[in-house]
């Protein structure tokens, strides 16, 4: 589709408020999902958050992967075992995810960014002390573990020498221990800690639906005391639950928005931050 110079403008002078309100602030950006596996999507995304960086905007990118963690596991002939549904990570699962997430999926996004016009450097919850974790209480998963305390030294250092940070969600523990944490659950805790204006979730939805089977029921924006509800009339149901939940956790600790945003849709954080309607579902 050829768009015109005068729509060129136009677009530009929409989006002017929007870089104007978001230049100088934190974005934490949670990715993962479809627009992490789709190589096209992939390459808008690290477009995207260039582009947002060149706008003046700090991001910090959070990343999971848990499709190459298991392409892995398979190779290695390494069983997965589930507890209710959830992965369990004994030491050889951990070390696998160490090995993909810190190292190849990390710096594979870092290479990827770089040769988008950024500079970014791959950093993981061991650097620095960043993540320190503790094994997670209630259902016994292993090494997973769950946040501390979050030291964010390191990723000013990053942001302010101008890179931005890629941060894979290893954590440490006591007596040299890691732990496998959950990207949604450390992008929440990174940007409250960051003071971040907003936190985006990446996700393979629309966002949050009243109808669950209806894309076009899409939920724009909710406030956190209304999450109890939703969950009681089973509009939060499944998945969405833990989304949903990390959302509160950050806007509770002082994160100004959360967004829950569709990561098959191309530029869709463009849309989210630089257009007069978003594309997702916002807790605020």
């Amino acid at each position: 589709m050829k768009i015109s110079n005068n729509d060129r403008a136009a677009i530009l002078v929409q989006a002017l408020p929007y870089i104007q309100k978001y230049s100088g602030e934190t974005i934490v950006v949670k990715y993962g999902g479809n627009a992490m596996i789709n190589e096209e999507l992939k390459a808008a995304m690290m477009r995207d958050i260039v582009l947002m960086q060149s706008v003046g905007i700090h991001v910090v990118l959070v990343h999971g992967g848990g499709p190459e963690i298991n392409k892995m596991l398979e190779r290695l002939q390494i069983e997965s075992k589930f507890v209710k549904g959830l992965r369990y990570t004994d030491e050889d699962t951990m070390e696998v995810v160490q090995e993909v997430l810190a190292g190849k999926v990390n710096k594979d996004l870092v290479q990827l960014l770089q040769q988008s016009g950024g500079k970014a450097v791959g950093l993981c919850g061991l650097d620095g002390g960043m993540i320190h974790a503790s094994k997670m209480e209630g259902v016994d998963l292993g090494l997973v573990g769950e946040i501390v305390n979050v030291d964010t030294t390191i990723i000013k250092d990053a942001v302010e020498k101008g890179y931005i940070p890629i941060i894979a969600t290893v954590g440490g523990g006591l007596n040299g221990t890691k732990y496998n944490i959950n990207a949604d659950i450390a992008a929440a805790r990174i940007a409250a800690d960051l003071g971040a204006k907003k936190l985006i979730l990446m996700t393979d939805i629309r966002g949050l639906l009243l109808d669950k089977d209806d894309e076009d029921t899409l939920i724009p924006a909710v406030n956190v005391s209304d999450v109890p509800r939703l969950q009681r009339q089973g509009i939060i149901t499944g998945g969405m639950i833990p989304k949903i939940d990390c959302c509160v956790e950050a806007v509770r600790r002082g994160v100004s928005r959360a967004i829950i945003l569709d990561g098959r849709i191309a530029h869709s954080i463009l849309i989210e931050l630089f257009c007069d309607e978003g594309c997702g579902t916002m807790l605020y």
